[in-house]
């Protein structure tokens, strides 16, 4: 097999550290994994790029909730992209799409020049799995230069929508990258590579850690509704990715 990159999709710098660790050929650096990634912390970022020699790819999201933001969002965005890559990005993962879940191709443009300009990479995220005719929205992506695109091939699962992303790589032919992600494991990570032709996939594998310090009152949450246990936290599983490293070498 030739040589595949793999992402890994982290939430914290230790994310990150652990991902270096196991032999990741770059991350995607988030906040809140939960509700599918925002922005991250700056000194997450500084410790990432301090601590590793990882492309970090940071993301720009100021909510969760779908893409399409008010008019302050859309500034925090602008100020976040800016601020990450002055403290080393590597890359901006955004994605904006108008009320009807078409591109927004005005802000896409905005936030795209401030990484290219900066010499840096524009990754256009798994927004593009909610949009109306992804063909389309391909060929604007490549009109504005974005390096590439994360996709789950429009399915809950990327092992369900390897088809899709196929064709996608077969329309693209080489004008944007197609980064395939969304529910790759060790087991199945072999067979979405070989069905989609990708030369690069994206994953996550977290393990549980424990953290007592909260433990004299086992009645208060800080959490929402979900009310999360207080004494565990995720972290990216170094022997997973490692396992997936070692498969793809």
């Amino acid at each position: 097999m030739n040589h595949v990159l793999l992402e890994v999709c982290c939430g914290s710098a230790d994310d990150v550290i652990e991902a270096w660790k196991a032999g990741a050929d770059r991350v995607e650096l988030n906040s809140d994994l939960f509700h599918g990634g925002l922005t991250p912390t700056v000194g997450s970022l500084r410790v990432a790029k301090r601590e590793t020699n990882l492309p970090v790819m940071t993301m720009v999201r100021p909510r969760e909730g779908g893409f399409c933001y008010t008019e302050a969002e859309f500034a925090v965005c602008l100020e976040d992209a800016r601020v990450l890559l002055e403290n080393g990005a590597d890359g901006l993962v955004f994605g904006f799409l108008r009320p009807d879940g078409r591109l927004d191709r005005e802000r896409t443009a905005r936030l795209a020049a401030i990484a290219l300009e900066a010499g840096k990479e524009a990754v256009f995220h798994r927004a593009i799995d909610v949009v109306p005719d992804w063909r389309e929205t391909l060929d604007q992506l490549i009109e504005l230069g974005i390096t590439r695109v994360l996709t789950s091939g429009q399915e809950p699962d990327v092992a369900y929508g390897t088809a899709t992303v196929r064709e996608m790589i077969a329309y693209a032919a080489g004008r944007i990258q197609i980064l395939p992600g969304a529910g790759v494991t060790p087991r199945n990570m072999a067979r979405i590579l070989a069905e989609t032709g990708a030369s690069q996939v994206h994953v996550a594998a977290q393990r549980s850690c424990s953290d007592t310090s909260a433990n004299n009152n086992r009645a208060i949450f800080y959490g929402g509704c979900l009310y999360p246990p207080e004494d565990r936290f995720a972290m990216t599983d170094r022997d997973v990715i490692a396992s997936m490293v070692q498969s793809l070498r």
